[in-house]
């Protein structure tokens, strides 16, 4: 089963990529919450500009099981109660950027200024009262969303999907992204690609000289 449990009151927070405008006024609220000093955490991605305008928002997917924090070699990055993982503790980061380099969704960021790495904490502030994310809060086309399953089932469409598969590492997230159809198990990214070991062709010389 792909899609994790969600208990009736509980709030959890989605994205819907299908939802996305482009607008970037997620960028801009992000930039507000008060634990970001004014750095906006969330990345507003573009699927393929030279074919289509269609563009992706980005949060921190927080990892049931986080390979940020496992990698982390000074117990920087810590996961709260709730799941939440946390922005890089400042006395403790010593910006290796093992995180940055670890991560399957290519979330964390360096600060190079700050000399530590930074991500989206879901608003925790926010959060942990029962508030939306600021990005959520102003999403006109509700590409990012936050409630709990009885609105969601009441007012939205789409198959919640919280497991993933990056070759053979599985992951469990608690942020869920909206499919269509989730029947065939855990979202497989590298679905499609050619995974040959790129040992056997580090530089694509095979694939140059085929393309010849």
């Amino acid at each position: 089963m792909s899609v994790g449990p969600v208990g009736h009151g509980e709030l959890f927070f989605v994205v819907d990529p299908s939802r996305c405008i482009g607008c970037r006024a997620c960028v801009q609220a992000c930039e507000e919450c008060g634990t970001h000093r004014g750095r906006t955490m969330i990345h507003l991605d573009e699927v393929d500009r030279a074919h289509t305008t269609q563009t992706v928002p980005m949060v921190c997917m927080h990892c049931a099981d986080p390979t940020c924090a496992e990698v982390c070699p000074a117990d920087a990055i810590k996961q709260n109660e709730d799941g939440v993982v946390q922005s890089a503790l400042k006395p403790r980061c010593i910006g290796c950027s093992n995180c940055v380099l670890a991560c399957p969704f290519g979330v964390p960021k360096m600060q190079t200024d700050l000399d530590m790495m930074m991500k989206c904490d879901m608003c925790y502030d926010r959060t942990s009262i029962g508030l939306a994310p600021m990005c959520a809060s102003v999403c006109p086309s509700q590409a990012l969303w936050f409630g709990n399953a009885a609105t969601w089932d009441a007012t939205r469409r789409g198959v919640l999907v919280d497991a993933w598969l990056f070759g053979r590492q599985h992951v469990r997230t608690k942020v869920r992204v909206v499919v269509d159809d989730a029947s065939a198990g855990p979202v497989d990214v590298l679905a499609g690609a050619a995974l040959g070991d790129w040992r056997d062709d580090p530089f694509g010389i095979a694939e140059l000289e085929g393309a010849m």
